[in-house]
């Protein structure tokens, strides 16, 4: 949009008013006599051009505003606030008392508090209880798919006690007293044979000594016919000595040196020393009894630390034994 201006128009000389003209650069306004005529592009400075650019652009601008205001377009803008007006805050309504909480409220709310609080206990005890049981479960089907240990058939070593024999003639001729075992079991222990002597190791006992009895005596490995010729015989299979369980030890009363022919003057208190290579295990008498010969039961193991000695019995008789039974001192 701009006004062509005519390069014709004359003003009387005698006219010095300057008569304000209303022209089509941006509606700027301008005096005729600042600008009689119309400069060509070339002869305007760097600084015009640039002013009338800023004009011809502003002018669009507001055309545009003035075209978006007539089709509704354009939104109103609230005018800027005058200093120290303060900013229209939205009205809130105020919140509602809080109901005012009555007597029996309080008790319903206690009430209901204890019924949860009581409620979480009772599961709290379920799940463990649950827990409990699932470990029960889980134990007794682990006992029932477990394989049954099998444990080993005892080994019967001894029907009768060892050291029996017949009295010695009067030649002092004795034998092993077959008649001892029973009838039924004769042809078992002639099976068994004789029994392997375990090789000699640190720990076995290798002399007894009973101070009561002036007894100071070898200890052999084994306690059949042929061993008790050499001295006091340990039981095969028996406890060594210091360690726990039963060390069974055996001689004859009246043959082959009569090692043991006073066990039965013997007392509770009296010590029985047993020697092995390495240390000495001192053992005191806790009792004695007299047994038949198939009393097995007197060698069975002990959870203790014991000793147990065993020989004929009478004197020359030989029809029982004499049992006596001792503790380690330590």
């Amino acid at each position: 949009m701009s006004t062509r201006c005519s390069n014709q128009l004359s003003y009387p000389p005698e006219q010095t008013d300057i008569i304000p003209t209303r022209r089509a650069f941006g509606n700027a306004w301008y005096n005729r006599s600042a600008m009689p005529r119309r400069k060509a592009p070339e002869e305007l400075t760097e600084q015009e051009l640039r002013r009338l650019l800023i004009e011809k652009r502003r002018g669009a601008r507001r055309e545009r505003i003035e075209h978006f205001r007539r089709t509704g377009r354009v939104v109103a803008v609230a005018a800027d606030l005058e200093p120290g007006a303060a900013p229209a805050t939205e009205s809130r309504p105020q919140a509602a008392a809080p109901p005012e909480v009555t007597r029996g409220r309080r008790t319903l709310d206690r009430l209901l508090f204890a019924v949860e609080v009581l409620a979480v206990v009772g599961l709290v005890g379920v799940i463990l209880s649950g827990m409990g049981i699932l470990r029960d479960l889980n134990r007794e089907v682990a006992e029932a798919l477990a394989p049954a240990a099998v444990e080993p058939t005892p080994l019967v070593t001894a029907v009768v006690l060892p050291s029996g024999h017949t009295p010695p003639d009067a030649q002092g001729n004795s034998r092993p007293n077959d008649a001892e075992i029973p009838e039924h079991l004769r042809p078992m222990v002639q099976s068994l044979g004789s029994i392997t002597v375990p090789t000699p190791g640190p720990e076995q006992a290798i002399r007894i000594s009973i101070p009561a009895l002036r007894v100071n005596a070898p200890v052999v490995q084994g306690d059949g016919w042929e061993q008790l010729k050499k001295g006091v015989g340990q039981h095969i299979g028996s406890a060594n000595p210091g360690q726990s369980g039963n060390v069974v030890l055996s001689a004859h009363n009246d043959v082959y040196g009569s090692l043991f022919r006073f066990l039965d003057k013997l007392v509770p208190g009296d010590l029985v020393i047993i020697y092995t290579q390495q240390r000495q295990y001192v053992y005191v008498v806790t009792g004695a009894s007299i047994v038949e010969p198939t009393q097995v039961e007197v060698m069975a193991p002990t959870p203790d630390s014991t000793a147990t000695l065993i020989s004929c019995y009478p004197y020359m008789v030989n029809t029982q034994r004499i049992v006596v039974f001792a503790k380690l001192q330590n």
